[in-house]
């Protein structure tokens, strides 16, 4: 057990519930029934998602939704939940809900002792560097990143080699040892003014974005810089293509296409707005259309769905394995067991937290940026694994 794990049950490997004596045990998973008691305190929670959830599935969720709930208060613990997490997830036990940037800057000032990280092991990372003397949580210790696994801390290295001089940019999805290689990080709500930024900061009249192509690509589109890249992507957003959005078009007139800026340019190009998952959320819920399209992660489209049901949503969206590993059941075990926490060595983790602290700490925008569309897709120089 680490020392954090220690504190919270006295040293012992048996989980039990605070205040409850030493016999009263968690029950497994498998034991929580959908009672009379369940259902009374889960039905407020129903109600945020029952255009979503059907009424059939809610005995299945509603256990785990009020062990959860229960459980984080007695282990003074958090939920942060990424909008890619499913509906009964991020609608009924996440705390802190929404993009990376949002999550990041709540896990700085939280004062749980304990957060769970509902999202990829990237996100985990960041929580820890941000809170080193909370104890970190993942459910599965298999929810990774396909954009994130694209580059290493060797890679940022070679090549600040042959670009010397030029700043990197990093985004925020990407492990603590490409973060501890870089000089700030960016979410996609402020990728634009971070690398404007870093620009500036550096004298640079270029600036290397890494690890998504395609970001950096939309990203180059908004501004004058020269961009330098790497060939990473995103596998959910990066099947979508210009065809997908001409195709939808065609079969729902007058419907609106959002894109996330993980999209290909070309698809970013071809849509309506382009945005963050907080820009994409906001401009549903402030324009409220008739028919839209969210070209994104499913689960997104569900949680922006269920706060705006006057719009009818139309999903071509593409799931992510690697979020979809994290369940209501692995939920509960990990604040039940309080295992898999999520470890950064110091010296990555002090050198990270540099680059993460200057992306926190420039002026906070009062709305995500939006990301220009119709735009031509910009050329930029792209390297990769040799």
């Amino acid at each position: 057990m680490s020392r954090i794990v220690d504190a919270l049950t006295g040293g012992s490997d048996k989980c039990v519930i605070p205040g409850h004596g030493a016999d009263s045990a968690l029950p497994e998973g498998r034991d929580l029934a959908f009672t009379p008691e369940v259902e009374r305190e889960t039905a407020p929670l129903y109600e945020r998602v029952r255009d979503i959830v059907p009424a059939v599935e809610w005995p299945l969720f509603a256990p785990f939704v009020y062990a959860i709930n229960r459980l984080k208060r007695e282990r003074d613990a958090v939920i942060l939940a990424h909008n890619y997490m499913t509906p009964e997830i991020f609608a009924c036990v996440g705390d802190i809900r929404g993009d990376s940037l949002q999550l990041a800057r709540e896990a700085a000032r939280t004062e749980a002792r304990v957060i769970v990280q509902a999202g990829v092991h990237f996100m985990a990372e960041t929580a820890k560097i941000l809170c080193p003397d909370k104890l970190v949580l993942i459910p599965d210790e298999r929810a990774g990143c396909s954009l994130a696994s694209s580059i290493t801390g060797r890679d940022v290295r070679l090549m600040r080699e042959a670009h010397p001089g030029v700043p990197v940019v990093t985004y925020v999805n990407s492990s603590a040892d490409v973060k501890a290689e870089s000089d700030v990080c960016c979410t996609s709500s402020n990728a634009v003014q971070v690398t404007e930024w870093a620009a500036a900061e550096w004298g640079a009249d270029r600036v290397i974005v890494i690890p998504d192509e395609y970001l950096a690509r939309n990203v180059a589109a908004q501004t004058p810089l020269r961009i330098i890249t790497w060939r990473g992507r995103c596998e959910v957003h990066e099947r979508f293509t210009a065809d997908d959005v001409a195709g939808l078009r065609q079969a729902y007139p007058g419907a609106v296409v959002l894109a996330h800026p993980e999209c290909p340019p070309e698809v970013v190009a071809a849509s309506d707005y382009a945005g963050s998952t907080a820009a994409l959320a906001r401009w549903v819920g402030e324009r409220a259309p008739a028919r839209v399209v969210l070209l994104t992660e499913c689960s997104m489209s569900d949680n922006v769905a269920a706060e705006s049901p006057a719009s009818q949503f139309i999903r071509p969206c593409n799931l992510c394995p690697h979020m979809k590993r994290i369940t209501l059941e692995n939920l509960y075990d990990a604040l039940r067991l309080l295992r898999h926490e999520v470890v950064v060595p110091e010296d990555v983790a002090a050198r990270a937290r540099v680059a993460i602290d200057r992306m926190l700490s420039l002026p906070r925008a009062t709305r995500p940026a939006d990301f220009a569309t119709g735009r031509d897709p910009v050329d930029v120089t792209v390297m990769s694994a040799a």
